[in-house]
């Protein structure tokens, strides 16, 4: 599973031997900042965080963010984009993998994957769920909102061969409600994680909770 591992502290130099700094390489202070800014997601009331701070805990100055990022907006869209390429390239592994006669499997799959990715990257959670994103450019909202509809719709795809098979008089309906249930189900496992401050897990019971509901 994939997860974003966070930045740690550099250690502290001693007064006999100082650690030289190391120039980083290209593109490694930008995921420095990224995983700093993860990290400083799964702290407690870290809904919203400045420029300043995380400035601070990286030990250099906001002008120096600003050369890697116009914006803390793109900072929160380099999360995203982890999101969503980490969740979508698992989503087609998921869905090259077997054939429509197992959908159910498949949708749970899906399902399972999301939440322990959740579980296993809290900072982002935050971000997933939207409370990192209150105070932020309403394009970041939408845009979870976005990837939610549309494991949603891989959801729907899933699981319609399955109503059809059930001999289901209305395949669409039943298909549309099962795929926003566990969506549903996805959305409300990790807003739980997060409000409790990441003690609840989105994945508690989930086998039992997928087999009363596929």
């Amino acid at each position: 599973m994939t997860e974003f591992t966070p930045a740690t502290d550099a250690p502290a130099s001693t007064d006999d031997a100082p650690a030289a700094r190391r120039r980083p390489r290209p593109g490694e202070r930008r995921e420095q900042i990224l995983q700093t800014l993860a990290a400083m997601l799964e702290q407690p009331g870290a809904e919203r965080i400045t420029t300043a701070a995380l400035a601070a805990r990286l030990q250099v100055s906001e002008a120096a963010l600003y050369r890697h990022f116009a914006s803390k907006a793109q900072m929160f869209e380099g999360l995203i984009d982890f999101i969503e390429q980490s969740v979508f390239t698992l989503v087609q592994q998921i869905m090259e993998r077997g054939g429509e006669s197992e959908g159910a499997q498949r949708a749970a799959r899906i399902t399972a994957m999301v939440l322990q990715f959740g579980e296993r990257n809290p900072g982002m959670v935050r971000v997933m769920v939207g409370d990192a994103l209150v105070f932020e450019n309403e394009r970041l909202q939408q845009r979870m909102n976005l990837f939610f509809d549309k494991v949603e719709a891989t959801l729907r795809q899933c699981l319609r061969p399955v109503a059809d098979a059930d001999g289901s008089a209305t395949p669409t309906v039943q298909t549309q409600v099962r795929a926003a249930a566990l969506s549903d189900l996805i959305r409300g496992r990790l807003q739980r994680y997060a409000r409790t401050g990441f003690r609840r897990m989105p994945t508690e019971h989930l086998d039992a909770t997928l087999a009363l509901w596929l």
